[in-house]
């Protein structure tokens, strides 16, 4: 930017300078900076060096060339540098060079049927055809009774078989199936390349590999992962549960691999995943390790196990003799071999669309694959199974065309049994169609997927899936624009040949911009940086290398932007491209993987003729290359510079050599660049080409190149002319030459770029300076058009523009941050764009032109979060230091700034109107301002309200259209609140569970009118370097469509406010054209006043499948059973009491909630009353009630919870009940007994005995421990000691002893002989204990963990008696001051401990000593589980952590010294609550974990995901509510959830969460009040607030207040239309449900807590009133109104007022059971009443007779 250009804003003190850019750009001279005189001194010409450079034909000496020897320089001889098993085959078709008139296009296919033997034809056993490479041998192989090949190796890649040998050859094979007959080697590792040229000669690389864990795909390469596996599932299999993980399938050839029939569509293949028409099979790959029989191709689909006349009748095609695998007499195929169809028969595509044209797919786009993917496996053990669904996906549509990439594939799940389709398809399955049962007798890889298992030929189910309406488009999104320039470099820009565009790269995009007219271009398909460039002369070939190792390189045609050949360059890092003018030669530099420098030559002339790129040469050298040129006048020669060196290159005889240029004394200069001068009238003039090198020293070389001399030797220097009128800018870089980083040549000038940020244009002489133009930063390339009329120019600061010689006018092409972007904002009205970035920089964009407006920088803090005031040209911006600055767009200065924040800005945002500004910050404070007048203020500021952790994005806060509603994630990061934005009041919280909880996503939802209504149509989502979009509409929609282009991850995705452009931010900004129909002029739609989780309105049964329809990484399951789909479930932090904002008077006032307090055991109630759903125990004589299932999980227990993975035993505690749960089946067995809760859980070491034990309880005066027999679910033991409740249980290692540990109160440490259970020994312990366990190598002896110490007890024995051996070990001080509050053994010697702090100390137990610790949390741990090499930890704040502890044994030798760095996190989860329990396996990839909350948690490391197995409340369930027709009951609890429940399953389907709130009552409203989907649920709560759910929309329709007490009943009219509450003082409020209005309140029992209020119809017509509904109300004084009503016209009268006696005794007591009275559902006139009383009775009440009974 030129100086004076741009208005620059300063405050004092704010550390902010604005800046606004002209589009004058750069300063010139007088007219454009012309001097009077030359701006160098010119020391002359250097001598003449001896030797010639000759042009090619030229007769010369041996020596001047080809006898000049390079010290330290290899040469290689050409050869091929793409190898088949390294990367993906070049999407070109088969090379046309040296070959037959038949190798160029497919044989024809009449002798190919009805099949071909691949190996016969080619005969490969004589090598010609084909080639061979490594450990290839010919073996017999028992099993087939004959020859076969055996291909072995450590290395896939280096031994081989290859049909045909050679890569310019094509099989020629157009059979639609390939049939590979092989055997993986046992314990290895195998790869099958294919490589498949499609109808339009582009070639594909389709592999299959036990290597690889997952699918992937790219245009030109598919690879699907391949799995065979020994293992048979067994129904109730306990490895993971009840099923495998996909880790499990993936690895080494099981030991007792079979051979294989492995059928491939390759039709199929291409047309599904690349939508791609198959040509004709071009090549065969067979890599290590494995067996080959043969190769075979046919039209014909085989069944391998069918073959012979027998089965001729039969509507399948019996495999040939020849190619069918030998089975002996009396046995069956599928016992001895394994046969894999893929794609299988759900995938096939309807063979009319085969026969469309097959366009190539967009390039940007991926497909709609969301996790799981593809990957065929097989089973060597065939068995009978029933295939059931886990994830709905729909078939590949059946539109006019196929989709562009794979449909996301059912996963499925294997069990011996059969089950009927009814116990396999459920709510959320609705679109399948019905089970068709087919014959079938080989492994299909179901349209599912994912793993796939061999059966035998019976009735198998198979999942059909119906056809579903997808995107329209696809794709939906277009790239438009991009802003942005350079990335991996700056030095990467091109002119065009004829000078219209100019060619530069933005990260992992290649651009092409026309210079007239703005509009750009785009070459899509490298996945990282773009390295190098390089365009040849006649604008036909562009070439681009990518970043990074292995360099990736593509080949485009330039016009078209196809992408030509994409392959792997042998230079890891290429870091220069140069073509030859005629396109035939390309030549890269780079290091390799040595860190040499290495020069690449590669043939590119037949790349446009559907030919390959073939390496001619390459060579390696010792000297530095910076800058390499292929010469205009001879391809075959090249020059470089470098570190001290100029070279001239030559390719001849497929080597590539160099001789130097003889510098003299400018050896030792660092050269940058080199160009070619060219003849004036643009003639070849290869006798007198000079080259032009510059240096960092400011050094400029003329070179005759013919001579090898260096001509003229000149050196620029900076003027000093501190007076003149334009004094010289300093340097960037020390020394007193201008450091040159580019020149490039013209006929008649020399353009030079600098480190001064000048771009000079000099005469060819260096007389003078024509023209100079300043930057505002080093320009790093310059490069003058062909015309000679315009220079471009580049700069490290990323500015790109160039400057018109004509009318010395600057032209500014693109500006770019230069780090990555964090957050931006969009304004409608004038069409700007605001970004932030790490550069410090905040920038105003022009969105029409893309064009920088504004710039401002700050150099003290960084700028983070940024938004546009809606109505005034301002826009507000905050910092890291917590600052929140306006910035006036108009007025250069920063008008106000407020700092009430203590944190970095993690979130902005306005309402509609700019009434009210919302920030929050890292701390968790969430501030409101006031925007009304330009000096806004600050009316509020809340503590602990966003959540701390909560990574800072553009949609961190969020404003419904009309300004009412407030969303932020807060006060955890998987809760979604919902406030009022005027007083901040929470309305209501969703709960999500994110995928990785440790990824960052950028949310974004685009609300677009469909069929008149306002419901969401897209979800935009940034997932890494991808942007998935989704279409929200279709219920069945198979996944996300993804766009790939940043080369880093996205940070901001929105969409623009008329809906019609997406912007994504993060390395650079793309702007992307939405192809979607949407309303023009549209606007964000009014959010509802409830989060509703999906559009339309149906029945209940499909709310729970909508309340999930958010995108949801599939997980395994251990259960088969669905899994609690949750809809509102946002929980309260523990100790949270609510947020209360203070009105700011003077300075904003903060208040704090409260934090959660560190880890502490958990104290368990003694109150007889569960907290649980379903704890409730049948009477003891048994008769009528019989528990059926019980809901939830003691969250307040510590360690009760068990699972054993190799027996599938799974038990946990609720309440007073053991629950024992089979997690295949669900069944659960239920242990009663305990008087009190129970507290703890263990497990005997031969898991055939469970102890449990209990809390206090009113009846029993010691705790309770009682011995449950496993097998028999039977208590064979009670025993009691303790006077407290039981902290922990523990069975030593050889299941002779159970210690037990009283809470802090008791401090009794208890043994336990388990023969007769008596007790052995009891000690009062001095201070409280946290913990116990045995040593599992040492039944003798036992550690405690407490206050400060570690206390290791010996177990002594002397006859019956024992006793205990005490030693103390005090903590370190280098530990903390916390507590020690959990303990586990690690390998012998270690001892593993947690403090209340969060530190993990690690203690040698034979010496004593603690020589290790770190930091592993942030709250205290509760739980250590140790297993081989792995830790994994549990915090109060709800952290699980793996970690690596496998170098600590080593590490205990350095005693004190050692240091933690050997110990590293591998995985993180964070969790709804504290970790209380926990279970593994024993590589502790998988587990149970149990959490305060009252939740069950699946765990996978491996997957990184945590699924909730068991959920229940997490306090005390106040009421139970059935719904209409008693499919569904509903439940409220105090800690202020109203959960909704499957009665059929048990499994939570929808549940809604209010903060610190406890609810106290709930009604469901009546059957008769409309349709099904509006059934609704009335919650009462302490605050006197009455809530309204909607129960189809998942959502909360109102909120009321209409008691200032807590409430205490509450029931809805029979015509669900009017809602009566009750609270605790006595009043009876009547309000509407729609309008929240209260228009009645009756006070007749007041002083006393209305307990029951019931609502019937009113049939009976003898009671002397008119009314249609009849209700009664029930308070705590033992009386009973009944009232008839008719609310529409206002209408209540009283029809009975019933007071029953109390007896004397119980009047002074404290607490009285509750009142309670109902109408008998069958006969209105009867009224039913129970409470204290003298009798314990039932009372009923006829109200026509006024009689009563008992």
């Amino acid at each position: 930017m030129a100086r004076g250009s741009a208005r620059r804003a300063g405050v004092p003190g704010s550390g902010i300078q604005g800046r606004r850019p002209e589009r004058s750009g750069p300063r010139l001279g007088p007219e454009a900076r012309a001097p009077a005189q030359a701006g160098s001194r010119l020391p002359g010409s250097h001598p003449r060096a001896s030797g010639a450079w000759l042009p090619s034909g030229a007769r010369a000496r041996p020596a001047s060339l080809a006898g000049v020897g390079v010290a330290g320089e290899g040469v290689e001889s050409p050869g091929s540098c793409l190898l088949p098993e390294a990367r993906p085959s070049p999407a070109v078709a088969p090379a046309r060079v040296a070959e037959s008139p038949d190798a160029r296009r497919p044989l024809p296919t009449a002798w190919q049927h009805p099949f071909l033997n691949v190996f016969r034809h080619f005969r490969v056993d004589e090598w010609k055809r084909s080639a061979k490479q490594g450990d290839v041998a010919v073996v017999t192989d028992k099993t087939l009774k004959g020859a076969v090949y055996r291909i072995r190796g450590s290395v896939s890649a280096a031994n081989y078989i290859q049909l045909p040998g050679s890569s310019t050859q094509s099989l020629g094979l157009t059979g639609r199936y390939l049939y590979v007959l092989f055997r993986p080697l046992p314990g290895k590792h195998f790869v099958i390349h294919l490589d498949v040229s499609t109808k339009d000669n582009q070639v594909i690389r389709v592999s299959f590999s036990n290597l690889f864990k997952e699918f992937k795909s790219t245009a030109t390469w598919l690879q699907f992962p391949l799995v065979l596996e020994t293992r048979t599932p067994q129904r109730g299999d306990t490895k993971m549960g009840c099923g495998w993980s996909r880790t499990d399938l993936v690895g080494l050839a099981p030991s007792r691999a079979r051979w294989t029939c492995l059928q491939l569509d390759l039709q199929d293949i291409l047309l599904v995943y690349l939508n791609r028409c198959y040509g004709h099979l071009k090549s065969i790959r067979l890599c290590a390790s494995l067996l080959v029989r043969n190769l075979y191709t046919s039209d014909l689909c085989f069944e391998p196990a069918i073959s012979g006349a027998q089965w001729a009748k039969l509507p399948v095609t019996p495999m040939p003799r020849e190619m069918a695998f030998p089975v002996p007499k009396g046995e069956s195929w599928h016992d001895r071999y394994i046969h894999v169809r893929f794609p299988s028969d759900s995938l096939k595509v309807p063979s009319k669309l085969i026969e469309k044209s097959c366009s190539p797919p967009e390039a940007v786009l991926l497909g709609p694959g969301p996790q799981p993917l593809p990957c065929p496996v097989a089973s060597s053990k065939p068995v009978r199974f029933s295939v059931s669904p886990v994830v709905q996906t729909p078939s590949p549509t059946a539109s006019g065309r196929a989709p562009l990439a794979p449909r996301p594939f059912l996963e499925v799940s294997l069990s011996q049994e059969r089950s009927d389709a009814s116990n396999v398809d459920g709510p959320g399955f609705h679109s399948l169609e019905p089970w068709a049962h087919v014959e079938a007798s080989d492994v299909h890889t179901a349209a599912a997927g994912t793993h796939v298992l061999t059966h035998e030929s019976a009735e198998v189910p198979v999942v059909r899936t119906g056809s579903c309406e997808g995107f329209l488009p696809d794709p939906v999104l277009r790239l438009k624009g991009v802003i942005g320039f350079g990335g991996h470099s700056t030095r990467q820009a091109l002119w065009t040949p004829d000078g219209a565009a100019v060619v530069y790269p933005c990260h992992a995009v290649i651009v092409v911009l026309l210079v007239d007219t703005g509009e750009q271009r785009f070459f899509l398909g490298h996945t990282d940086k773009v390295s190098a460039l390089a365009l040849d002369g006649s604008s036909s070939l562009l070439a681009s290398a990518q970043a990074r190792a292995p360099s990736v390189m593509r080949l485009w045609d330039f016009q078209t932007g196809q992408c030509l050949c994409l392959f792997r360059s042998p230079v890891h890092v290429v870091c220069s491209l140069s073509f030859s003018d005629s396109g035939a030669l390309l030549c890269g530099v780079g290091k390799d993987h040595h860190g040499r420098t290495m020069v690449v030559a590669w043939g590119t002339g037949q790349v446009g003729l559907g030919g390959e790129v073939v390496v001619l040469a390459k060579a390696h050298t010792d000297f530095d290359v910076q800058a390499f040129r292929v010469t205009f006048f001879d391809e075959t020669r090249m020059a470089s510079c470098g570190q001290g060196s100029v070279r001239l290159w030559r390719l001849r005889g497929g080597a590539l050599r160099s001789c130097p240029v003889d510098l003299g004394e400018h050896h030792t200069l660092q050269f940058t660049d080199l160009a070619f001068k060219q003849a004036q009238d643009g003639r070849l003039e290869p006798l007198a080409a000079m080259l032009f090198v510059c240096s960092r020293s400011g050094h400029i070389l003329e070179i005759d190149c013919q001579r090898m001399v260096v001509r003229h030797a000149r050196r620029l220097l900076p003027t000093r002319t501190p007076g003149g009128r334009h004094p010289q800018k300093q340097t960037f870089s020390s020394g007193p030459g201008i450091a040159i980083s580019s020149l490039s040549i013209s006929p008649a000038m020399c353009a030079v770029g600098s480190e001064d940020g000048f771009l000079r244009l000099w005469p060819l002489d260096f007389s003078s300076v024509l023209l100079e133009a300043e930057h505002e930063g080093p320009v790093s390339s310059v490069c003058v058009s062909p015309d000679g009329l315009r220079v471009l120019s580049a700069t490290s600061s990323g500015h790109l523009g160039f400057l018109d010689t004509l009318s010395r006018v600057y032209h500014m092409l693109a500006r770019s941050h230069t780090a990555p972007v964090l957050a931006l904002a969009m304004e409608q009205r004038r069409g700007q764009l605001a970004t932030v970035s790490q550069d410090r920089t905040v920038r105003i964009w022009d969105l029409a032109t893309l064009q920088q407006l504004y710039d401002f920088t700050s150099s003290e803090e960084a700028p983070c979060a940024v938004t546009f005031h809606p109505t005034r040209p301002t826009f507000f911006c905050g910092f890291s230091s917590g600052a929140v600055r306006s910035f006036s767009l108009e007025a250069a200065e920063v008008p106000v700034e407020h700092t009430c924040h203590r944190g970095a800005i993690t979130g902005l945002t306005a309402t509609p109107d700019g009434r009210l500004l919302f920030s929050s910050c890292s701390e968790g404070s969430l501030a409101q301002y006031s925007c009304a007048d330009p000096h806004w203020h600050v009316l509020r500021v809340a503590a602990d309200m966003v959540c701390p952790d909560a990574p800072a994005s553009p949609s961190a806060l969020a404003v419904s259209r009309d300004g009412h509603l407030l969303a932020f994630v807060g006060p955890s990061r998987c809760t979604v609140t919902v406030t009022d934005s005027a007083s901040l009041d929470e309305l209501w919280a969703t709960c999500w569970c994110p995928p990785r909880p440790t990824e960052s996503w950028c949310w974004m939802l685009c609300r677009a009118a469909s069929s008149g209504s306002e419901d969401a149509r897209f979800l935009l989502i940034a997932a890494g370097r991808t942007i998935k979009v989704w279409d929200y509409t279709t219920q069945a929609s198979p996944g996300p469509q993804v766009y790939i282009g940043h080369s880093e991850p996205v940070q901001a995705v929105a969409f623009s406010p008329d809906q019609q452009q997406v912007l994504s931010a993060g390395d650079a900004v793309f702007l992307w054209d939405v192809l979607a129909t949407t309303e023009s002029n549209q606007s964000f739609p009014v959010a509802p006043q409830a989060c509703e989780a999906g559009s339309g309105i149906g029945p209940l049964e499909d709310a729970s499948s909508r309340a999930s329809e958010l995108p949801q990484q599939q997980v395994p399951k251990p259960s088969q059973a669905s899994l609690p789909r949750l809809g509102i479930c946002a929980r309260p932090p523990e100790g949270g009491d609510g947020v209360r904002d203070t009105r700011n008077s003077g300075a904003p006032r903060t208040t704090c909630l409260a934090s959660y307090k560190a880890f502490t055991p958990a104290r368990v109630s003694c109150s007889p009353h569960s907290a649980k759903v379903g704890t409730c125990l049948p009477p003891a004589s048994g008769g009528w009630l019989r528990l059926k299932a019980v809901v939830g999980y003691s969250g307040n227990g510590r360690a009760n919870m068990v699972w054993r993975p190799d027996t599938g035993f799974f038990a946990y505690t609720c309440g007073r009940l053991v629950v024992v749960e089979d997690l295949h089946s669900g069944a659960q067995q239920h242990w009663s007994g305990h008087s009190a809760e129970v507290s703890t859980l263990a497990l005997s070491h031969s898991a055939q005995v469970l102890a449990s034990a209990s809390g206090c309880s009113s009846t029993t005066a010691h705790c309770q421990i009682r011995i449950w027999d496993v097998s028999g679910g039977l208590c064979q033991h009670l025993i009691s000691h303790h006077s407290t409740t039981v902290l922990a249980l523990a069975f030593s290692p050889d299941d002779r002893l159970l210690v037990t540990l009283g809470d802090h109160d008791g401090r009794t440490l208890a043994l336990w002989g388990t023969t007769t259970y008596d007790l052995v020994s009891s000690t009062r312990l001095p201070e409280p204990v946290h913990g116990v366990a045995f040593n599992p190598w040492d039944a003798g002896e036992l550690t405690c963990v407490g206050q400060g110490t570690v206390t290791f007890r010996l177990l002594q024995q002397r006859g019956a008696d024992i006793s205990l051996q005490v030693r103390r070990e005090p903590v370190p001080e280098a530990v903390g001051a916390g507590e020690l509050t959990s303990l586990c053994y690690g390998a012998p010697p270690l001892l593993y401990c947690g403090t209340s702090s969060g530190q993990v100390c690690v203690w040698d137990t034979r010496a004593g000593r603690c020589f290790l610790s770190w930091e592993a949390d942030d709250g205290g741990i509760g739980l250590l589980l140790f297993s081989g090499s792995r830790l994994v930890s549990g915090s109060s704040v709800g952290q699980l952590r793996l970690w690596a502890v496998g170098a600590v044994s080593e590490l205990r030798c350095k005693g004190s010294g050692a240091r933690s760095s050997s110990v590293f996190m591998e995985h993180e989860l964070v969790l709804d609550g504290a970790v209380v329990s926990a279970s593994f396996d024993d590589s502790v990839d998988m587990g149970v974990v149990g959490t305060t909350a009252g939740t069950l948690w699946f765990v996978s490391w491996a997957e990184g995901t945590s699924t909730r197995l068991i959920s229940g409340h997490r306090s005390k369930v106040n009421e139970v509510v059935f719904g209409p027709g008693e499919a569904h009951c509903a439940t409220c609890s105090e800690d202020g959830s109203v959960r909704v429940w499957a009665l059929a399953s048990m499994e939570l389907v929808i549940q809604f969460q209010v903060l610190n709130q406890s609810c106290l009552c709930l009604a469901w409203s009546p059957p008769c009040c409309g349709r099904p989907e509006q059934q609704r649920l009335a919650a009462g709560y302490g605050d006197g607030s009455l809530r309204i759910f909607s129960v189809s929309r998942t959502a909360m329709e109102l909120k009321m207040h209409p008691h200032p007490v807590a409430l205490t009943a509450v029931a809805f009219s029979t015509d669900g239309q009017t809602v009566l509450s009750g609270d605790k003082d006595g009043l009876v409020a009547v309000s509407h449900p729609r309008t929240g209005t209260t228009f009645r309140v009756l006070s007749d029992h007041q002083g006393a807590p209305i307990s029951t209020i019931c609502v019937t119809c009113k049939e009976c017509e003898d009671l002397g009133v008119e009314g249609t509904d009849l209700w009664l109300a029930a308070s705590g004084d033992q009386r009973v109104s009944v009232w008839a009503s008719d609310w529409l016209r206002n209408r209540c009268d009283l029809v009975d007022w019933l007071s029953f006696p109390m007896p004397a005794t119980t009047e002074t007591q404290g607490h009285l059971p509750p009142s309670l009275a109902a109408f008998c559902p069958w006969d209105g006139a009867l009224l039913m009443y129970v409470g204290p009383g003298v009798y314990k009775e039932v009372i009923i009440y006829n109200l026509c007779q006024k009689q009563s009974a008992c």
